[in-house]
């Protein structure tokens, strides 16, 4: 029941903020919420060791920090601040959440470029009639939920719960 968990508050969490993103530029608290309370109720009910737990703690807390900062200077919304550090709440202190930085990264610069080209061709797809939700035509600021969660998907098979889960599987 725990590894199931595992296997489906992460992502389903991470998906449901980027299709709110996408749909109307905000993140829903609760998503932030749940993905907290359940990181640490899986953390109980696995037994997760202390110094693992100050691990994942303290890779939040980095990135908490940094996104605080972002957030103060009008650089990265409130909404993706908490997602990402709740996202990385569930990496920990290491290499995979270096990997969740980088895909984030990488995602978040990939759907500015195509963002900023599909609003620069907005009278077009206006005049066209094409379905593009009008937070990706209209808003100034960039849906960058939808880059947390697909870095999330893709780093999240190598993060330490993941694997632990895959391991008590077997």
């Amino acid at each position: 029941m725990i590894a199931a968990s595992v296997f489906v508050i992460f992502p389903l969490c991470l998906a449901i903020a980027a299709f709110s993103d996408l749909f109307t530029m905000t993140i829903p608290n609760r998503a932030s919420v749940i993905l907290i309370l359940a990181f640490f109720a899986i953390a109980l009910f696995t037994g997760l060791p202390l110094a693992q737990l100050g691990s994942h703690l303290a890779g939040a807390l980095a990135v908490f920090v940094v996104c605080f900062i972002l957030f103060a200077t009008n650089t990265m919304g409130g909404g993706d601040a908490k997602l990402l550090t709740a996202a990385a709440l569930w990496f920990g202190l290491n290499p995979s959440l270096v990997e969740f930085l980088a895909y984030v990264g990488i995602m978040g610069g990939a759907a500015t470029l195509v963002i900023l080209i599909i609003r620069a061709q907005s009278d077009t797809i206006l005049a066209i009639g094409l379905p593009v939700p009008n937070s990706i035509l209209m808003a100034k600021k960039i849906p960058y939920g939808i880059a947390i969660a697909i870095g999330g998907f893709f780093a999240y098979p190598s993060s330490p719960l993941f694997l632990n889960a895959l391991e008590g599987l077997k």
